[in-house]
């Protein structure tokens, strides 16, 4: 069975969403979503940091962080998935319930069901990459393994 998932209000899978509001600290400073933590790391060393990690809710992130006016950093494709690996294993380990949500899952396939992504959901059609899910299932091999996980990290 596929798990598909899409906004972070989805019973019991919301808690997937980069929008759920599971906050945790890294880089020494809080989070209040790992949207929050992605969008802003397009910005690192820019005042526009603090501006999306400070802002309300991930929405107005995730707007912020797609804002072209904005210098975004030059190494950006080649980071950005570690990046919100790092984000969704903090997560996981903090926040315990999800964490117990994310193991259920035992080895199936795990779909953001993102009509309008294609590269971090599956697309309207189906064809998209998927990379969120994939990360998702990534992080819960580290969590069902952790003395594997930790030579991998």
């Amino acid at each position: 069975m596929t798990i598909y998932f899409y906004t972070a209000g989805e019973h019991p899978y919301g808690c997937f969403s980069n929008f759920s509001k599971h906050g945790f600290v890294m880089d020494k400073l809080w989070w209040y979503t790992t949207e929050h933590y992605f969008q802003a790391q397009k910005f690192v060393g820019t005042p526009y940091l603090e501006q999306i990690r400070s802002i309300r809710t991930p929405n107005d992130a995730a707007k912020l962080g797609r804002k072209r006016t904005f210098p975004l950093r030059s190494d950006w494709e080649q980071v950005k998935d570690e990046i919100m690996f790092r984000a969704l294993l903090c997560k996981f380990q903090i926040h315990l319930d999800i964490r117990e949500i994310l193991l259920s899952t035992g080895d199936e396939q795990i779909v953001e069901n993102a009509p309008n992504d294609y590269y971090w959901g599956c697309g309207k059609d189906g064809t998209g990459k998927n990379q969120l899910g994939l990360t998702l299932m990534r992080v819960r091999e580290i969590l069902k393994y952790p003395e594997v996980g930790q030579s991998q990290t």
